[in-house]
């Protein structure tokens, strides 16, 4: 156990005995470096993961939604449903933490993990945040299974169907950007 080892470290500090600590710490409870990977997913990277994860969010299991459909909510309804560009939770509605998609790296970029599509799992804005630069070990989480985006596709074609009766919607260039995104990757489905 941690613990066990922790004891032991303070233990030979007690007794005057920093080289068996130190040998203790290398061997049981050594300090790790990592090379860090550069992070590199873009939006479209960021959807197509979304698409292959059938927009579950894999750490709870739970059905996350196509970006652009809460933006339009938002567009339509700025004082019931606002939108805020740097995610301010007073500012925000609690709907983009906890039905956006965001990508995690799976095994955090800080303690070595990749970055690479092996590596990406969708989630909430929220288990992104919460799970930050933990293991799923660390935080007893498991990993879902991905969803299957004919059986639930974010809600992409309702949002598709909403810009394409209001053009007006592609002014915003928040939704302009997933429309896109959306557009081509749903013409074949």
């Amino acid at each position: 156990m941690k613990t066990d080892t922790i004891e032991k470290i303070a233990t030979e500090i007690l007794n005057n005995n920093s080289k068996n600590a130190v040998d203790i710490i290398k061997e049981e409870y050594p300090f790790e470096v990592f090379k860090r990977s550069k992070r590199g997913i873009t939006d479209k990277i960021k959807f197509k993961q979304c698409v292959k994860d059938g927009f579950i969010d894999r750490y709870s299991g739970e059905r996350l939604v196509n970006p652009g459909i809460l933006k339009v909510i938002s567009y339509y309804f700025p004082d019931e449903f606002p939108y805020q560009q740097h995610w301010k939770m007073d500012a925000c509605h609690i709907a983009y933490w906890e039905l956006m998609p965001s990508i995690d790296h799976i095994k955090p970029i800080a303690l070595g993990g990749a970055d690479s599509e092996e590596n990406y799992a969708t989630t909430s804005m929220m288990h992104n945040l919460i799970k930050n630069n933990w293991t799923l070990e660390q935080l007893q989480w498991k990993l879902h299974p991905p969803g299957d985006i004919k059986e639930w596709d974010g809600l992409t074609h309702l949002f598709i169907s909403l810009v394409k009766a209001d053009k007006q919607l592609l002014n915003d260039t928040y939704i302009k950007k997933w429309y896109n995104f959306s557009e081509k990757d749903f013409k074949e489905n």
